[in-house]
């Protein structure tokens, strides 16, 4: 029998959080991300985070755009399985196409939730190190002072209007550092370079991120040693189950006037 994919939305209880009023429960529906193999005649390409849906659209569009392909009759079959914990994409491709690919040499094709790397294999995500984190929640009206001060500090971003940013904040929720990037991994990782030249103690305190929270950003902020992630935007599924693991507090999706926090707990 034909193992199911994962569902593409899941629901998720909210405790939301507003300054002068009593805090409220909510159900936010959000994103799943799986990890995706990418195989082409045989050969594992890469592993790209998707949500689990018209995956085969995927792949094609995929083969294509980065050239894999030059139309779609190249592309003789696809084959979509579901995995224990993640997805794998069979591609069957003509010989012109598969001896080019052959040719560019069997680099390790980096996959990305829209940026991020993970490897050529699924275990390259599933069995990334893991960690548990300071348990020290962040006071919530400190978040909020946090997020309403970052604006002003995003100095790139008030030029070009198109940039992520990453803020380490201390306990009380001044800003004490502010990295920015295209990318919001690369934001991420210049904050997390940055306190560590400077000796910040990542125990204390909490981070501030622009964007969305995907695995890979939990999984960066836990490898740092952060106790809190808060993000503008709303956490993925496998991030709060990668955040549940080590013990990251999440807030997300965050405003000034008002805090989700979600339920740690999101069934595979």
């Amino acid at each position: 029998m034909t193992r199911p994919l994962p569902p593409a939305i899941v629901p998720c209880a909210m405790t939301v959080h507003a300054p002068g009023a009593p805090a409220t429960r909510r159900t936010l529906d959000i994103a799943e991300e799986t990890p995706v193999t990418l195989s082409f005649n045989g050969m594992a390409h890469g592993v790209m985070m998707a949500t689990p849906l018209d995956l085969r659209d995927f792949a094609t569009g995929f083969a294509l755009t980065e050239g894999i392909i030059p139309d779609l009759a190249a592309l003789k079959d696809v084959t979509v399985r579901a995995e224990d914990d993640h997805a794998g994409v069979e591609m069957r491709i003509d010989g012109p196409s598969f001896h080019r690919l052959l040719a560019r040499g069997r680099r390790a094709m980096t996959g990305r939730t829209s940026c991020g790397v993970c490897g050529t294999d699924a275990r390259d995500v599933l069995d990334r190190p893991r960690r548990t984190v300071p348990d020290a929640p962040p006071d919530l009206t400190a978040v909020g002072r946090a997020l309403a001060a970052l604006p002003g500090r995003q100095v790139l971003n008030a030029r070009a209007r198109m940039l992520h940013a990453a803020a380490w904040c201390a306990p009380d929720g001044e800003i004490m550092h502010v990295r920015e990037d295209v990318g919001r991994h690369n934001a991420l990782d210049k904050l997390v370079g940055a306190g560590l030249r400077d000796g910040v103690d990542f125990g204390r305190g909490f981070c501030v991120i622009t964007s969305r929270c995907s695995y890979e950003m939990a999984h960066k902020a836990i490898m740092a040693g952060m106790p809190g992630l808060v993000a503008v935007s709303a956490p993925t599924a496998r991030a709060l189950r990668v955040a549940a693991e080590a013990g990251l507090y999440l807030a997300a999706p965050a405003r000034a006037a008002s805090v989700m926090v979600p339920d740690l707990v999101i069934g595979k």
